[in-house]
């Protein structure tokens, strides 16, 4: 168990790289830099796969090929669009908000999987979980500056927000049942399975967005911009993000049940904050800290939990 827990923290830590990557690369919409990052993604784990690639495509049916095409959409490029369009038009704080919930909704709709806590005994710790996201989103609403867009516009953005709340919590459950239904798969074969999927699924994405900015459906990219830093940041991304990082969420994913899986989860929040502090070179304010001090304690809290035996087995 120990194992899954620190694969989880690990794939946390590399996930909220993801926050720094467009504050490097301001010059660059979320739809290039998703298409750059999966487009690196596919081509680094066809890369991986190359050696062995004939003897693993042997090993897919049908279904596989269908929960790769699903995964690929909803853990990656759907939920990324839906975050950026959630943000663009209601705003980092309200959008934070929802995608905040994801550990909350992952524990919850993943309750009745095996090996599963009681939620009767994980309430006191997802209590404290549910208090750190609220101080955090507290200062974001306190320090973020009003956009004055329209209510119709906000009303859309929640909709996406809530939309890439509802695409990472089902990828997740999914992709976690699906490694445990299928053991012929190693947590490294599905990570380059599924970047594959993922790269071939942002060509086609990329192609349309640059076929519509030259048709001038959409606004013209500006010019000047540095594409060697841009494959240079996205392929590190690819690289530490999805291909490692993902691979240690599918190891975490075999062996822990997916109501600890969903809390670990929050590393990646606490993740991103800490790169960003370092980033703007500046301590956490007081909720932050606050914040970090709780998600950690929640989720430390839950992992005990999972370890130790239930009441009926120590009795029985």
């Amino acid at each position: 168990m120990l194992t899954g827990v620190l694969c989880g923290v690990l794939a946390g830590a590399l996930w909220g790289m993801v926050f720094i990557v467009p504050e490097l690369l301001p010059d660059f919409s979320p739809v290039e830099l998703a298409v750059g990052r999966y487009t690196a993604y596919g081509a680094i784990s066809l890369g991986l796969m190359l050696p062995g690639l004939r003897r693993l495509l042997r090993l897919l049916a049908p279904r596989d090929y269908l929960a790769l095409l699903r995964q690929a959409l909803s853990g990656n490029l759907v939920y990324y669009m839906l975050l950026a369009l959630g943000v663009k038009l209601a705003g980092v704080a309200p959008t934070s908000l929802i995608i905040g919930l994801i550990p909350v909704a992952v524990t919850l709709l993943g309750r009745r999987d095996h090996g599963a806590v009681p939620l009767k005994r994980l309430a006191a710790p997802l209590a404290v979980i549910g208090v750190a996201i609220a101080c955090i989103n507290i200062d974001a609403f306190r320090h973020a500056q009003a956009g004055g867009a329209p209510l119709s516009s906000t009303v859309l953005g929640l909709a996406c927000a809530c939309g890439a709340l509802a695409c990472w919590t089902w990828y997740a459950l999914d992709n976690a049942r699906y490694l445990k239904r299928n053991p012929q798969f190693s947590g490294g074969q599905w990570s380059s399975l599924y970047g594959l999927a993922s790269g071939l699924v942002a060509l086609p994405i990329g192609a349309l967005a640059l076929w519509l900015a030259h048709a001038g459906v959409t606004q013209p990219s500006a010019p000047g911009r540095d594409w060697l830093l841009f494959w240079l940041y996205n392929g590190l991304l690819a690289l530490g993000a999805s291909v490692i990082g993902n691979q240690l969420w599918n190891i975490a994913s075999r062996r822990l049940p997916v109501t600890l899986t969903g809390q670990l989860i929050l590393f990646e929040t606490v993740s991103a904050m800490l790169y960003g502090f370092v980033w703007r070179a500046q301590g956490p304010r007081l909720l932050e800290a606050v914040a970090i001090v709780l998600l950690v304690l929640g989720v430390t809290w839950s992992v005990r939990l999972h370890a130790s035996p239930t009441p009926d087995a120590v009795a029985a």
